[in-house]
C-alpha cells in the first residue's frame, strides 16, 4: 500500500503551514473582504462608493530568478515584497490602486519555514499597498520541482476611475520625462547579474564596491511607487506612467507611446548605482544589453506634460521624493 504521503505530498503538514499564515494573511484584511481564509473562492465587496466610473484593471506576475538568489542565501522574506511590489506598480502605470492581491506558491516539499517567510514578505507588502492579501495556492508537487526550490507569483487586481485612466491621455511631442530612483534590480535581469556575479563571487560575499554582500544588494526589495504617485493621478500634468521592468527604460516606455512619437532619453544625467557598475565591469557587459536588460537607477518613468514641468517638480519635492530630469518626446 503507498500513501499520498509517502508519494511525497502530506496534505496535514500543508493545513498546518496555512494554519499557521493565517494571523499573517487576515492582518491585510479589510472591511471589503467578505471570505475567510481557504474558502474555494475570495469574497470582495467591490467599494463602489469610491468611484464615479470604475474600471477594474489586473496583472500578474512573477520575480523571475531573483528565486535562485533567495534560494542560495535562505533568504526568503523580500521575495513575496518583491512580487507585490512589481504587480501594483504594473497597474499603477495605468492609474489603478489594488484592491486585492491572489499568490501561487508551488515546491517540489513544503518547508514551513520558507512558507511562513514568504508569506510574510506577501503580507507586508500587501498592508503597505492598502490591498487585502484575499486568497492563493499551495501547491506541493513532489518529482516537478526540487525540494528546496520553490516558484511564486501572483494576481492583483485593482481600480480606476474612468476619467483617471492613464492610458486615455494624449502624449505630444515635446513632453517632458522624469525618472524616479530604484532599489536596485527590482525584478528584472537577474539571469545576466547571476551569470556575471555568481562566476566570481559567493553570493554571501562581501564586495567593497556595493557596500554589502551580493545577496542583500541582489534581495533588495522591489520599490513601490503607489504611495509617491497615487495623488498625482487625477493631475493633467501627468500623461503617462512607465514601470522599468524586463526591456529597461526605452522598451518599457515605448509601450505607452503611439504614431511616430520617440524618445529622447539623456543618460548622462543620473548616475548608475554601483550595483550595476558592478555588473558591467565584472562581466564585460556591453552597454547595448545593460540598458535593455537593466533599470540602471531609474523604477519609474513619468511623461508630464511640457508647460507642466514646474508642477510635477513641485509635487515631488513636497514628497521628498529624489527625481531626474531625464529627456523628452521627439
Amino acid at each position: 500500500m503507498t500513501t499520498y504521503k509517502e508519494a511525497g505530498v502530506d496534505i496535514e503538514a500543508a493545513d498546518r503551514a496555512v494554519e499557521d499564515i493565517k494571523s499573517l494573511v487576515k492582518g491585510t484584511f479589510n472591511k471589503n473582504v467578505l471570505s475567510n481564509l481557504g474558502s474555494f473562492g475570495a469574497c470582495y465587496k467591490f467599494p463602489k462608493n469610491d468611484y464615479n466610473n470604475p474600471i477594474l484593471v489586473s496583472s500578474a506576475d512573477g520575480v523571475g530568478t531573483k528565486l535562485k538568489i533567495a534560494f542560495l542565501s535562505g533568504n526568503h522574506k523580500t521575495i513575496g515584497q518583491c512580487l507585490v511590489n512589481h504587480c501594483v506598480n504594473d497597474i499603477l502605470v495605468m492609474g489603478a490602486k489594488p484592491l486585492f492581491f491572489l499568490d501561487y506558491f508551488a515546491t517540489g516539499k513544503l518547508d514551513n519555514n520558507i512558507f511562513n517567510d514568504v508569506i510574510y514578505g506577501l503580507s507586508k507588502a500587501c498592508k503597505e499597498n492598502s490591498c487585502a492579501l484575499i486568497g492563493g495556492e499551495t501547491a506541493e508537487m513532489p518529482g516537478f520541482y526540487s525540494d528546496d526550490e520553490y516558484d511564486l507569483c501572483g494576481t492583483v487586481i485593482g481600480a480606476v476611475d474612468g476619467d483617471n485612466l492613464l492610458s486615455d491621455r494624449v502624449i505630444q511631442k515635446g513632453d517632458v520625462l522624469i525618472g524616479l530612483p530604484s532599489t536596485g534590480l527590482h525584478t528584472n535581469g537577474y539571469s545576466l547579474a547571476r551569470k556575471v556575479l555568481l562566476d566570481k563571487f559567493k553570493v554571501d560575499e562581501y564586495v567593497s564596491e556595493i557596500n554589502s554582500t551580493i545577496s542583500e544588494s541582489l534581495l533588495s526589495v522591489h520599490k513601490s511607487y503607489l504611495h509617491i504617485l497615487d495623488k498625482a493621478i487625477p493631475k493633467d500634468w501627468l500623461l503617462g506612467l512607465s514601470h522599468i521592468t524586463g526591456g529597461g527604460l526605452e522598451g518599457n516606455t515605448n509601450r505607452i507611446l503611439t504614431g511616430d512619437l520617440k524618445l529622447n532619453v539623456d543618460w548622462d544625467v543620473w548616475e548608475w548605482p554601483n550595483i550595476f557598475k558592478l555588473i558591467q565591469n565584472v562581466g564585460n557587459v556591453p552597454t547595448d544589453d545593460m540598458k535593455k536588460s537593466f533599470n540602471l537607477g531609474i523604477g519609474m518613468v513619468l511623461i508630464i506634460k511640457k508647460d507642466y514641468i514646474s508642477d510635477a517638480e513641485t509635487y515631488l519635492k513636497n514628497i521628498n521624493e529624489n527625481y531626474y530630469i531625464i529627456g523628452e518626446i521627439n
